[in-house]
């Protein structure tokens, strides 16, 4: 089995006489290193890869473990990526994906380790939000990979005991002393030690200093911008940019010091309405990223220090490399564990301008 891959498989090559180095196979329930039993699940011959499981273990790596959950396997429950590798071992994975997503796309070699957070119980009982399926004779459970079909599934084990699944409401996170609304069926970090640790690795990256400006994009009901403008002050100016129309509203309610502009964030940052500079600036994307438009019009603000948030490591790499190109260089790099037992990693990335930024370049 050789290396892991970006998305919870590792790649593997078999024999084909139509591929000279034989033929791609992302495989799940595998670890590198290890031989294994395949069973495709996705591809034809026409296809450029295929997907398989892992069925059967025949020289098993020394990170392997038996699954703690029951349900988590191949062509069982498909939410759990990890379950079959010892908690170090996932976090070194995760920092591998990292690492070579940053080489392969941004050209960067960059050091990293994947830290826990507090919240969880070996990798267990962390998930504060879960949307259930149902199984066709009504019981409870969640899909397959790739697919619509349900297992039932009796407990979960990375989620809460506390959980609950997200409807129509409202409800009040606290971070840091300070109650954020939210909407119940809204977006909200389900790891109970992800906003601390999120806000602590800004506010760190960033340093922000009094009177200073902000602008926080991709803003959700305020999380960072709370923070950023308790430490900007009363001679500072923080501007949160959010697409979705029911979180930016929450955000209004919650920041009463903070200039929110509801709306798409890259016809925000084109309109007369937003400021022309900032001296920081926060990006927390979703899954696909900041993108060309967005980073160009944040490094035509000058902005002395960028703090990206990122989800998704080959988009973050993606949006380092464009910020490259108009003199923005990453200077350090966090990776929290926000999600045990899957493929999922959170990036805090910093890039600062060798020079501060003159408007417009």
């Amino acid at each position: 089995m050789g290396p892991v891959a970006h998305g919870g498989h590792c790649v593997a090559r078999v024999p084909d006489p139509a591929h000279e180095r034989g033929r791609v196979v992302f495989v799940r329930h595998a670890l590198p290193g290890e031989r294994v039993v395949l069973e495709v699940t996705e591809g034809t011959e026409g296809d450029s890869f295929w997907r398989a499981d892992a069925v059967e273990v025949l020289e098993p790596s020394p990170d392997r473990v038996e699954a703690p959950c029951p349900v988590a396997g191949p062509g069982l429950c498909g939410g759990c990526d990890l379950q079959h590798v010892a908690l170090p071992a996932q976090r070194d994975q995760k920092a591998a994906v990292v690492r070579e997503q940053l080489q392969r796309l941004a050209g960067l070699e960059v050091p990293v380790v994947v830290e826990p957070v507090p919240g969880d119980v070996d990798g267990l009982r962390w998930r504060t939000r879960q949307r259930w399926a149902r199984t066709p004779d009504g019981r409870r459970g969640l899909r397959k990979h790739r697919s619509h079909e349900v297992v039932a599934v009796d407990d979960c084990l990375i989620t809460h005991p506390e959980a609950r699944e997200p409807e129509p409401g409202e409800v009040v996170e606290t971070v840091r002393g300070r109650d954020l609304a939210v909407a119940a069926d809204g977006f909200w970090q389900v790891h109970p030690g992800a906003p601390e640790a999120l806000v602590g690795a800004v506010l760190e990256a960033l340093a922000p200093r009094a009177g200073e400006s902000v602008l926080d994009l991709y803003a959700g009901v305020g999380l960072f911008s709370a923070f950023l403008a308790e430490a900007v002050g009363r001679d500072g100016r923080v501007v949160a940019v959010e697409g979705d129309a029911v979180a930016a509203s929450y955000a209004g309610r919650n920041l009463p010091d903070v200039d929110v502009l509801p709306g798409d964030v890259a016809a925000v940052l084109a309109s007369p309405e937003a400021p022309a500079v900032a001296d920081l600036v926060v990006l927390d994307p979703p899954r696909t990223g900041a993108k060309r438009a967005v980073c160009d019009a944040v490094a035509a603000r000058g902005p002395r220090a960028i703090a990206y948030v990122a989800c998704d490591p080959a988009a973050l790499a993606r949006d380092v490399a464009l910020l490259a190109g108009h003199g923005y260089a990453l200077t350090s790099l966090r990776a929290f564990d926000l999600f045990p037992m899957t493929h999922h990693v959170e990036c805090v990335a910093l890039l600062e301008h060798a020079t501060p930024a003159a408007p417009g370049v």
